[in-house]
């Protein structure tokens, strides 16, 4: 009987003590790793305010310790947080696992757009690495963590549907930004984006911008070219509020984006749902949604 339960113990994986800690670089991915890991893991998020800059984001010790004990980190990758891989590189964890969304998803160093969680492809992935890992970590709940992502998966069915619907509907609109930050949505939606993209990336680089895309910019908004004025609410400065002011005088509906999840109460699911409708209504109804409220 003793044999028995010695060779059971030893081919029945064993739960995880305590729960595995993870950190989530941008509160994105953090609350990914939450939908994934339920009571089973203790989730940080890093860069979790949505009313400060996050590329002046600077590493604290708390967080470096954060950092230092997690079981499992999910970080953005293209020098958007660089500060979590040059971390991650200088300090031994032999059993962490880092997912690095650039990596995952085979990306080059020259993407010019680090935005990638508003890419409508980019979750589902990173939920089955998630998932993948935690399973490595705690094999005990992998059936736990397995259907999670499998409602994950399902939960995106109705920003899939929105997609489609207001692609049957707006494809083709004309808008303007501030910088690419929901590029890649607005571009699964069907939109063109007129502003110059040399203006974006100047913007998102914090570089003085051609006064040629400057006045290009202005004159999209005084001619109505631009249907939508998309507004990065965390990246602002004189030109993006100069910008903001010109759009409203022209009656250009305007829709805040965000580089992280905007208030408490939201899932990424329904942060994404919630862009989508504010685009909908500044097209249907000419309304403004500055701000999002969940």
């Amino acid at each position: 009987m003793r044999k028995t339960l010695a060779l059971f113990l030893a081919l029945t994986p064993l739960a995880h003590a305590a729960p595995l800690q993870a950190v989530g670089a941008e509160t994105q991915y953090a609350n990914i790793i939450t939908q994934i890991g339920g009571p089973y893991v203790t989730v940080t998020a890093i860069e979790s305010d949505p009313n400060t800059d996050p590329h002046s984001f600077e590493l604290s010790p708390a967080i470096a310790a954060k950092l230092a004990n997690a079981d499992l980190v999910v970080e953005n990758g293209l020098c958007y947080d660089d500060w979590a891989d040059k971390f991650l590189a200088a300090t031994t964890n032999p059993s962490r696992r880092v997912i690095n969304v650039q990596h995952l998803l085979n990306l080059p160093d020259s993407t010019p757009n680090p935005h990638l969680w508003y890419n409508p492809q980019t979750m589902p992935a990173v939920a089955k690495a998630i998932t993948a890992d935690l399973t490595a970590l705690d094999p005990a709940h992998a059936a736990y963590y397995k259907t999670q992502d499998q409602k994950f998966e399902a939960s995106l069915a109705p920003e899939t549907a929105a997609i489609a619907a207001f692609r049957a509907k707006f494809a083709g609109s004309k808008i303007a930004v501030t910088e690419p930050v929901g590029n890649y949505l607005l571009d699964s939606l069907g939109l063109t984006i007129v502003t110059p993209f040399s203006l974006q990336n100047a913007i998102m680089n914090g570089t003085d911008p051609a006064p040629q895309d400057i006045s290009l910019q202005n004159a999209l908004f005084a001619s109505h070219t631009a249907k939508i004025f998309v507004y990065n609410q965390q990246v602002t400065d004189p030109l993006t509020d100069s910008f903001l002011t010109t759009a409203k005088q022209n009656h250009i509906p305007v829709v805040g984006v965000y580089e992280t999840m905007p208030a408490p109460g939201y899932t990424y699911q329904s942060w994404m749902l919630a862009e989508i409708n504010a685009l909908t209504a500044a097209l249907e109804t000419q309304k403004s949604t500055e701000t999002l409220l969940p």
